[in-house]
């Protein structure tokens, strides 16, 4: 997956500070080393933007239409299953025959797949896996395909080293302490159901908001406005994922037909069950944005941008994909602005839970 072309899937980071202006040698000295140099332990370190052998970093790959853009490779030996299972399985194999014995402890089997590891390791082509990022200085974010823990702290243990600036992912508790100045966290849990009490649920703002989102796109049919950019559309559909913490059954995962008008969506809503992941379609002037969501975490997967009809060159459609990368996510922050405003006003929030309610239970399901 690649933010220069086709789907993919990313995140949004906030950067608090400008980057030093020797940023461009801080990279090259963190440069990852050619292969020839990686040995049994896996190699991190960065690349040009074009493909993870894109080697010396330099001023023409690492940056593109005013914004910087590099690859943070990984490159690790790896042994194929199939190969170490052989190989282990021929070394055991002589070895009970040398011993004259019908099979071999546990520890020796360990002990003949540490030594098998040893001696093919060092001849093992490196494999290569990189996450990419693109930094827009103008408004201090960055975008990066890390989407995995693993990814995001391996990417921001490596940037800090390089920058000497710390990055923070826009997450619920992030947004709304950036955008509206409001701490999530002091929020008690709360209910879209009238048969489950406010007390019984914990506190989830992402997964209560892409839960409001569906809501508000059910009654309202789906239009909303955006004060910088006018009018626009959203859509929610499935693949659903519902979650409830605590006993029982946890998720409830709705993929065929029509989800959101279910009989398992309904029962599903009326359990306290909340929506963790949904695919979401936006609509603005002629262009449309199709990607699903993880609320819990604020990351975009298999997003796909408004098509570009007229002919650019590589600068301009890395721009026009960026800007169009930009602009979703400014809708959805858009969306959460109103649904913080709402849930942090304790009236107005119990006055609009109560038609929640009435909507969870008067959802007609259809199988």
């Amino acid at each position: 997956m690649s933010i220069v072309k086709g789907s993919f899937a990313f995140r949004m980071m906030y950067v608090p500070q400008d980057l030093p202006a020797d940023v461009l040698e801080r990279f090259t000295k963190d440069s990852a080393p050619t292969l020839d140099k990686v040995g049994v332990d896996a190699c991190v370190g960065w690349v040009g933007r074009r493909h993870a052998l894109d080697l010396p970093i330099s001023e023409e790959n690492s940056a593109l239409a005013g914004y910087t853009t590099l690859i943070l490779r990984k490159a690790e030996r790896k042994v194929p299953a199939a190969r170490l299972k052989a190989e282990c399985a021929m070394v055991e194999q002589q070895k009970m025959q040398a011993e004259g014995v019908p099979f071999l402890n546990k520890k020796t089997r360990k002990e003949i797949r540490e030594q098998v590891l040893t001696h093919l390791l060092p001849t093992m082509e490196p494999s290569l896996s990189g996450v990419e990022f693109v930094y827009d200085g103008r408004n201090r974010v960055l975008f990066t395909t890390a989407t995995s823990d693993k990814q995001l702290d391996s990417f921001t243990v490596n940037w800090l080293k390089a920058t000497g600036v710390d990055i923070a992912p826009v997450i619920p508790a992030t947004a709304a302490i950036s955008r509206k100045k409001i701490n999530v966290r002091d929020w008690k849990g709360t209910s879209f159901t009238p048969e489950v009490g406010d007390e019984s649920m914990e506190n989830a703002p992402g997964e209560d908001f892409l839960t409001w989102l569906w809501y508000k796109v059910e009654t309202g049919g789906g239009l909303f406005k955006d004060d910088d950019n006018g009018d626009f559309a959203v859509q929610l559909e499935g693949p659903l994922l519902m979650e409830r913490k605590g006993e029982g059954a946890h998720e409830t995962s709705l993929r065929k037909g029509l989800p959101t008008i279910s009989d398992e969506a309904k029962s599903a809503l009326l359990a306290g069950k909340k929506l963790v992941r949904a695919k979401i379609s936006i609509a603005w002037l002629d262009m449309v944005w199709s990607f699903g969501f993880d609320a819990t975490n604020f990351i975009f997967r298999g997003m796909r941008l408004p098509e570009i009809k007229e002919k650019l060159d590589v600068a301009s459609v890395f721009q026009k994909r960026v800007l169009d990368i930009s602009q979703v996510c400014n809708f959805m922050l858009t969306l959460f602005d109103q649904f913080v405003t709402v849930r942090n006003d304790v009236d107005a929030w119990k006055k609009l839970q109560e038609e929640i309610h009435s909507w969870a239970s008067a959802k007609t399901g259809k199988k």
